[in-house]
């Protein structure tokens, strides 16, 4: 852990902070890794002048020379990779070949912008009259708001960063009090590339205080937010009595439709290793599988079998597939979430305990013979948690996977394209995964509908909602 770390505002760091020091706890170990200043408002407002200094600054710079700064952050951040990962998984959990998996990662979404911040394309628009010349540009926003969660420290906060920063505003990011110092490696990274030091601020502190006050702050004209459906109501009303543009990734429950034709030698382990990776803490983890009764048995057996096989342990050891979770209310909730379902008359066929007393460790779970009045059935888990249901048939399925406030990603498995065909038509989710479980690219949309949020990160979409347009409409 870097000892070195601290608020930076405006480019400048800060070893201390008016809201007093907050200590930074390894979930595996429960032993405090390291002691850092906590911001206040204080901070909040000196990080919003800078962001407005910064904000010129940046946008002033062509697109050309946006693109090398971000380009050269990127492969600063590819050559410090070790250390990042080592970070990451001291104080988010996961296993150290995830960690450096999510860095480079967030390498890569970095770069990914950086050229297609040279491509913020307008468009001309035939004029009426042959004098007119009509144009519509794109213009960077402004200062942003960046607020990202604990599950994805360096891929979370990159979604915002590396978008904002292509299409030349400027950053004050927070991130969560779990996981402060992989953003702060971000930030470093930045800064040595070339970065304006006003261009970029790091704080963290009480969550609700400093995000209220950063959504308040005059100088923000953007806020983006990874976080709970619950947290995004509050943002989203708060952004919009000041007129903030918002850009919301909130929660899923994402079903897996398991059609009677599917690959199971193939579904099987695919569905363990993305259920059970970052310990099930993933907005887009597959939770909700409703099987077709042909395949039901087999598909419990096969994944209650390769669950009992994930080895759980600290991220830093060899082997380990799956670490802690992050916080230790967030164990409790997946073992009262699996006593609940106990108590309704579900069948735990793996796991379904908390592991030791030291560190916020759960088993792998499979509970099968879930039914739709469970509270793991209607609250998203977000832990190692897969819960099965016996479906009928596939509109059976569809009717179940829809019945969910919330739409953020789905999965369906299938050989038959009759039957991929219906379930695209019919699912209501923000992106679906057919025959696979990976989501997130960098080129790639990625957002839900409902109470999942709007808006996206990533692709060109991405980009495009850090922008604002203008029309200049011009007689000549």
């Amino acid at each position: 852990m870097s000892s070195k770390a601290g608020l930076i505002i405006g480019g400048i760091s800060r070893p201390s902070g008016s809201a007093g020091v907050l200590e930074l706890t390894d979930p595996a170990t429960d032993e405090v890794i390291a002691t850092l200043p906590k911001a206040g408002l204080p901070e909040v407002a000196v990080a919003c002048e800078a962001a407005l200094i910064g904000y010129g600054e940046w946008s002033s710079v062509s697109p050309y020379e946006r693109s090398k700064v971000l380009r050269r952050a990127a492969d600063l951040m590819r050559a410090r990779t070790e250390e990042a990962a080592q970070c990451l998984t001291r104080e988010q959990g996961k296993p150290l070949a995830q960690s450096r998996l999510e860095w480079g990662g967030a390498a890569d979404l970095l770069d990914w912008f950086a050229e297609e911040g040279r491509r913020t394309y307008g468009r001309v628009i035939p004029g009426r009259v042959a004098e007119a010349d009509l144009r519509v540009l794109r213009r960077p926003v402004g200062p942003v708001a960046a607020l990202a969660p604990w599950n994805f420290p360096a891929w979370g906060m990159m979604q915002k960063i590396a978008p904002a920063l292509a299409a030349g505003c400027s950053v004050v990011a927070k991130p969560s009090e779990a996981t402060p110092l992989t953003t702060w490696h971000i930030a470093t990274c930045l800064l040595e590339a070339g970065l304006p030091p006003k261009a970029i601020s790091v704080i963290w502190g009480s969550s609700s205080l400093l995000s209220e006050a950063l959504i308040k702050a005059p100088e923000i004209r953007k806020v983006s937010l990874t976080g709970s459906t619950r947290v995004g109501r509050i943002v989203a009303a708060l952004a919009g009595q000041y007129l903030k543009k918002v850009t919301m990734e909130l929660g899923g429950h994402a079903p897996v439709i398991v059609a009677r034709d599917a690959d199971m030698s193939k579904l099987i382990p695919l569905a363990a290793q993305w259920k059970f990776r970052n310990a099930g803490q993933v907005c887009v983890s597959p939770t909700r599988f409703l099987v077709e009764d042909a395949v039901y048995d087999d598909f419990v057996e096969g994944l209650a079998e390769a669950a009992g096989k994930v080895k759980v342990g600290h991220g830093l050891e060899e082997g380990t597939m799956m670490g802690p979770l992050c916080t230790r209310n967030q164990r409790n909730v997946i073992s009262s979430m699996v006593a609940d379902a106990r108590a309704k008359g579900a069948r735990v066929v793996a796991g379904g305990d908390a592991i030791g007393n030291v560190g916020n460790f759960h088993a792998p779970t499979v509970v099968a013979d879930a039914t739709p009045d469970m509270l793991a059935m209607n609250d998203e888990p977000f832990g190692p948690l897969a819960l099965v249901a016996r479906m009928g048939s596939i509109d059976e399925a569809l009717a179940e996977a829809n019945r969910m406030p919330v739409g953020l990603a789905s999965f369906a498995f299938t050989t038959n394209s009759h039957t991929q065909a219906k379930i695209t038509r019919g699912v209501k989710s923000g992106m679906l995964g057919v025959n696979h479980f990976a989501m997130g690219l960098p080129e790639t949309p990625f957002g839900g509908v409902l109470d999942s949020g709007f808006g996206s990160e990533g692709g060109i979409e991405g980009l495009e909602a850090y922008t604002v347009p203008l029309l200049v409409s011009a007689m000549v």
